[in-house]
């Protein structure tokens, strides 16, 4: 049994015995042919045919036939299914199996591991291009949709990623009849009646191997030098006005025909018999393996991804935190500006397009967004709180989820958009649909290797380039490449640079209408973004070492233990579900949170561990952190101390503070540091006049009024113990705080203002919506009513009626008077029997249904509707006309 004949096996459908059948004639004929299940698979793989849901196959044939939807299904297909599509679309139309099969293997023997490879993946892409309804028809008539058709084809403008040109027939339309004449005989052919004889003679010329053979044994070497350059493709070149005698040899035998007095191709027949009858250069039947980078035991890579989840959650917490009293300003377009991106990569130490993922990924968790005011701000949500009285791993799990469906693509901060502008970071313009799949994707390819084991990222993006190749992209030669220009006289495809030959400067490169294939933009931006995802995820502590970690794999709902499918992609079970399942097992990988610190004599403080969160804060106020890692130093100094003291703590109680939570005794030189700060604290007084400066020592005035450095806040003595000052209150304080004083303020009833740190908040706000890369996935609930819909919908449109006493209809519905309508539908609910209406609803919507009447009163007529499988109730006035249905289908 041969290949064809096991498709055709395998493609059988529903209830129809293998080759007794007709092959469908049209596209609607064979989803009527499918089962529920084809049909539900066909709406899950192309979940944009159904908004809305068709009312019947018919419509759902036209809408999967519309360019929109062709072009986004073939975008989804991997690299092989699209080579088969290519394949088909330069085939006869229709084509049978053997015809396609032809195309891969061509006149090789059929031995070999290619083969065999093409041999298993042949059938697998068939298939799936039937399931997606791009492909119809039993397998001895195989019809590629038409729209895909134009949409592959070859064409000046839009060259095949076969190489392919025209057929002779296409290139020689509009060719005078006694031009084609002269190329028949040139050609050893007998003269025919007519331009269509003269083709079909040439045609099977092109296609007869033996004849063929013949005719190019007679060329010259030069000439067949031109044929090897075009092989390939492009298949068009440019040539001068007298051609050399290479070229006018192959003119004049049809070899090379014109498209333009100046450009010629190469017709389709002739480069299949010099290919061998292949369509592909290089068929890529099997998806190209992931490589191994290096393998670590799992517990390593647990370890190392579960400490730099710990340093996500506390750069995030970091960051948000030194916003709490607002952060910078929203530019007027929206975003961040240039220069308040490079402050947060400062204070956070990290390159800026690092510092752009952490704003974007607290702003797409629903954890910073601006404040809304007339001077509009960034600052903290009120769920930046609630998250951080979560438990860590469930903080880092909140994060990964939000990152994993974000369409926000960090990446993209600092390049420019389509009219020219710098993209910001949280600004517009920088949703891309297509980051969620990359992210995913990479993540469950990571998830294919075993436990503990890195990918190497060329073979990892060598697999998505596979997976979604862009249509556009050359698929000869190596993934990707873009073909070379060839011309008959330029190096082509395959060809060494130089080996043009004698005749080569009498030849131009190709006419600019027929650019060599480029790849697309969206293909260039799906590589960066899984280049993106793999640096993303390591930043996260998804991955350990370049290696997924097991929290990750439970987040994604794989398998923890052992490698996941090839076509595994999770998502088994609720989000929520699986995050809390990533977060238990985080949970025992991180860092337990320790109560105390050791201070030091040199004014430092080390923290062993993460530090209880109260602890956290406390000390922030009164130290600051000086390095961070697996411990974290603060440095205590009078500026911080006094900080301190502002926020209303005593020195009495930043000693009780330090000596509860303190391994070590205090050093005396920090209790001299707290008790020196606090005698000096609030001696003296700044409030608001515009400003005054009020102390009870005269002397400690006119020290102050002698300092150059006061000068800028021209200060001017009213009493022996109050300066004033043109400057506000707090320039003032931080101006005298800079000359080395500690200056307290004060309220208007004279008593020490107490500074404490109330953060700002936004009002409630919700996450970004992710942009979706077209309609979501339809549930299994969705699928199921769709197609119960469509079968009811087409069972409608099809039903068999009897003709009516005075046959009118108008858009396809029945028409018929109002006391017809009434008889005819009395008379169904009487003998039990379905009716065909016509119905247009309240919004004038037309449509037909088909339904059994069971009661006829008040000027409505209650029914069961076999349209919508459900009993309903229409009023008689809106049924435009009613029809009885043939005995066989009532």
């Amino acid at each position: 049994m041969g290949i064809g004949e096991l498709d055709r096996e395998a493609h059988v459908p529903e209830g129809r015995p293998s080759g007794t059948a007709a092959s469908p004639r049209t596209l609607a004929e064979a989803l009527r042919a499918r089962g529920d299940d084809g049909l539900a698979a066909l709406l899950r793989a192309r979940p944009d045919l159904l908004g809305p849901v068709p009312n019947d196959l018919t419509q759902l044939a036209t809408r999967a036939g519309t360019r929109a939807s062709v072009v986004r299904a073939l975008e989804r297909l991997d690299r092989f299914s699209l080579q088969v599509a290519e394949a088909l679309a330069v085939a006869p139309d229709p084509a049978p199996y053997a015809v396609l099969a032809g195309l891969f293997g061509g006149d090789r023997d059929a031995a070999g591991d290619e083969a065999a490879e093409i041999g298993a993946a042949l059938p697998r892409a068939v298939a799936l291009l039937r399931e997606q309804a791009l492909v119809w028809g039993e397998d001895d008539r195989l019809r590629l949709v038409r729209t895909a058709r134009e949409l592959l084809s070859p064409s000046p403008q839009h060259p095949s990623p076969t190489g392919l040109g025209p057929t002779v027939a296409e290139a020689t339309a509009g060719m005078s009849p006694g031009r084609l004449q002269e190329i028949v005989a040139a050609a050893g052919l007998p003269s025919t009646h007519d331009p269509v004889s003269a083709v079909a003679a040439l045609t099977a010329l092109f296609t007869d191997r033996e004849r063929m053979g013949g005719l190019l044994d007679t060329a010259p070497p030069e000439a067949l030098a031109v044929l090897d350059r075009l092989v390939w493709g492009p298949p068009y070149g440019e040539v001068t006005a007298k051609p050399t005698p290479p070229v006018s040899w192959l003119r004049d035998r049809g070899l090379l025909l014109p498209v333009s007095p100046r450009t010629m191709v190469l017709p389709r027949e002739v480069a299949l018999h010099l290919r061998g009858g292949r369509a592909h250069r290089a068929p890529e039947p099997r998806a190209p393996e992931l490589g191994v980078a290096r393998a670590y035991r799992p517990e390593v890579v647990d370890g190392a991804a579960a400490g730099q989840a710990y340093a996500a959650l506390a750069t995030v917490e970091e960051l948000l935190k030194s916003w709490d009293h607002g952060g910078p300003a929203v530019l007027r377009a929206g975003g961040l500006s240039v220069r308040d991106l490079k402050r947060t990569a400062a204070a956070l130490d990290v390159p800026e397009p690092v510092a752009a993922f952490w704003l974007e990924l607290a702003y797409g968790a629903g954890l910073l967004a601006s404040d809304g005011e007339a001077d509009e701000r960034y600052a903290p949500t009120p769920a930046y709180d609630d998250w951080l009285d979560q438990p860590p791993a469930e903080r880092w799990a909140r994060l990964v989820t939000a990152w994993l469906a974000a369409t926000r693509t960090p990446g993209l901060v600092g390049g420019q958009d389509a009219k020219g502008r710098t993209l910001s970071a949280l600004g517009p313009d920088l949703d891309r649909a297509a980051a969620p799949e990359v992210r995913r994707r990479v993540l469950v390819l990571l998830a294919t290797l075993p436990p503990g084991t890195a990918a190497d990222p060329e073979s990892l993006l060598a697999r998505l380039r596979w997976e979604r190749p862009t249509r556009g992209t050359s698929t000869a030669g190596r993934p990707g490449a873009a073909p070379a220009a060839a011309s008959p006289g330029t190096t082509g495809a395959g060809a060494e640079p130089g080996a043009a030959g004698p005749w080569a400067s009498e030849t131009r490169p190709p006419a600019p209408a027929t650019p060599p294939t480029a790849p697309r933009p969206a293909a260039d931006l799906r590589e960066r973004l899984a280049r993106w995802v793999l640096g993303d995820a390591e930043l996260l502590g998804i991955t350990g070492r370049g290696a997924l970690s097991t929290p990750a794999r439970a987040l994604l709902n794989l398998p923890l233990a052992e490698p996941a499918g090839p076509d595994a992609e999770g998502g088994g079970v609720e989000p929520e579900v699986a995050a809390e399942r990533a977060a238990e097992l985080l949970e025992p990988l991180l860092p337990e949170a320790v109560d105390h610190v050791l201070l030091q004599a040199d004014l430092t403080a080390v923290a062993p561990g993460p530090l209880l969160r109260p602890l956290a804060d406390a000390l922030a106020v009164l130290a600051d952190v000086e390095s961070k890692g697996g411990a974290t130093v603060y440095r205590f100094t009078p500026g911080s101390v006094r900080r301190a003291l502002d926020s209303g703590r005593s020195a009495s109680d930043l000693h009780a503070f330090l000596t509860a939570h303190a391994r070590t005794p205090v050093p005396q030189p920090l209790a001299y540091l707290i008790d020196d700060v606090a005698r000096k604290h609030g001696h003296l007084r700044i409030g608001a006049a515009s400003a005054y400066v009020r102390c009870d020592d005269d002397a400690l005035l006119g020290e102050i009024l002698a300092d150059r450095r006061s000068a800028a806040l021209r200060l001017r003595r009213l009493a022996p113990t109050v300066l004033a000052a043109q400057a506000d209150p707090a320039s003032l304080l931080e101006g005298l705080r800079a000359m080395g004083y500690a200056p307290a303020a004060e309220s208007a009833e004279g008593d020490v203002l107490v500074t404490r740190a109330d953060a700002h908040r936004t009002p409630p706000r919700t996450a970004p919506a992710p942009v979706p890369d077209g309609p979501p996935v339809p549930d299994a609930t969705l699928l199921t009513a769709a197609v119960r819909a469509i079968r009811a919908g087409d069972h409608a449109a099809t039903a068999v009626r009897r003709e009516p006493a005075v046959p009118v209809t108008t858009g396809g519905l029945p028409r018929t008077s109002a006391a017809e309508t009434l008889a005819t539908v009395q008379a169904a609910a009487l003998t039990g029997s379905a009716v065909w209406i016509g119905y247009v609803n309240a919004e004038g919507a037309a449509s037909q249904r088909v339904i059994a009447p069971v009661r006829v009163e008040g000027g409505f007529v209650t029914g069961y509707d076999h349209t919508a499988d459900e009993v309903r109730t229409y009023p008689l006035h809106r049924i435009t006309g009613v029809a009885e249905l043939a005995d066989e289908d009532a």
